[in-house]
């Protein structure tokens, strides 16, 4: 009968941690047939895509909802709350209003998680091999969590930055309604108006909250995710895994719903100030910042610093937790989703390295 380290081994989704801490040379170790590195690439790229893909327009209502709430204009309240919210864009704009934005998103989320998930594995190999560049490191593994932490940070920020004019378009996109003064027709034509009107930086406004705010919550997205999978198998809670000690997909939805909450809660209202400022320097802006007429204008901002502080100041601290609710209905589902697909491909694309051990009867465990 295996032992229960050789179980728990087989279980898990072999991490680039497992890989390098079992030798080639190792007995009993059974590694798949050797795969050119570009097709292997590729196909992790395709995993992550699909992942984005399905994820974001499973919840594509709510995210919309979440924008119209964090920049509208804080004078004329359109939307008010999660229900309200969802019946006001319904009785004017019908079901499409829903989805208002969403290819834009898929457009830039697809790219955006292949890179992610591909740079995270990497980052991952980058990480380890430095750590194992220290004395008396030469065997050992950096902690689970830390190397998680670390790849999911770096992951973050080559696919934001990467992909960033395209969220910038998306939010755009995203808050215009059918009675706004000036209609943007599509991806293209939103790109090529940001870019005359308001230059290049005006494609990366909001970059740096993004950075601070979005960087570190993917990586604890990882983290946690890895870690609470690891928890799992080891303890195996409320039979949440199967008698061959692997994680069912409504436990790793489970653990994916747990990361996809802590890092966006925290890190909320530097998504907001990201998105406000993405709406500065609009010409012939959507009515839902210019407030149709109303007597005030939407504060303008020179910075992160200064949007944070006119936010507080004018709206008071509970502004920049505008949306909160339905981003958490939102980001919970997506969260847990891609994960779960984005292992699911790599699955039937064979992209993971599986690994058997022998026992001592010199079966396969």
């Amino acid at each position: 009968m295996a032992s229960s380290q050789n179980v728990v081994a087989k279980s898990e989704m072999v991490s680039l941690v497992v890989e390098h801490k079992l030798p080639a040379s190792e007995e009993g170790v059974i590694k798949a047939p050797p795969e050119h590195a570009l097709l292997r690439i590729c196909k992790s790229l395709v995993a992550g895509g699909i992942a984005g893909g399905v994820s974001r327009t499973s919840v594509a209502p709510l995210d919309r909802l979440k924008i119209l709430l964090q920049v509208q204009n804080p004078h004329c309240i359109k939307y008010n709350g999660l229900v309200q919210g969802l019946k006001y864009i319904w009785s004017t704009e019908g079901l499409q209003g829903f989805y208002k934005g969403n290819g834009t998103n898929c457009a830039r989320i697809i790219p955006n998680n292949a890179i992610k998930f591909f740079t995270y594995e990497q980052a991952s190999r980058g990480i380890l091999w430095l750590y194992r560049q220290q004395p008396g490191n030469e065997d050992a593994s950096p902690p689970n969590p830390l190397l998680r932490l670390g790849a999911g940070a770096c992951a973050g920020i080559v696919a934001m930055s990467a992909t960033y004019p395209m969220d910038l378009v998306k939010g755009r996109l995203t808050v215009q309604t059918d009675v706004s003064p000036f209609q943007y027709r599509g991806i293209a034509h939103t790109l090529s108006t940001v870019l005359q009107e308001e230059g290049l930086r005006g494609l990366y406004k909001g970059w740096l909250p993004s950075v601070v705010g979005v960087v570190p919550c993917i990586g604890l997205n990882f983290a946690l995710y890895g870690s609470l999978k690891e928890w799992s198998v080891k303890y195996k809670p409320l039979g949440l895994v199967n008698n061959n000690s692997e994680l069912s997909i409504p436990a790793r939805l489970m653990c994916g719903a747990v990361a996809g909450t802590v890092g966006p809660t925290i890190f909320y209202p530097l998504d907001v100030i990201r998105r406000r400022m993405q709406m500065v320097g609009w010409n012939n802006a959507s009515s839902v910042i210019t407030g149709e007429g109303c007597s005030k204008a939407s504060p303008m901002y020179t910075g992160m610093i200064d949007a944070f502080r006119k936010t507080v100041r004018n709206e008071g601290l509970v502004a920049i937790y505008k949306g909160l609710v339905p981003n958490l209905l939102k980001v919970v589902p997506s969260v847990a989703i891609a994960f779960v697909s984005y292992e699911t491909v790599k699955d039937i694309l064979g992209v993971e390295i599986k690994i058997k051990r022998k026992n001592k009867e010199g079966k396969d465990d």
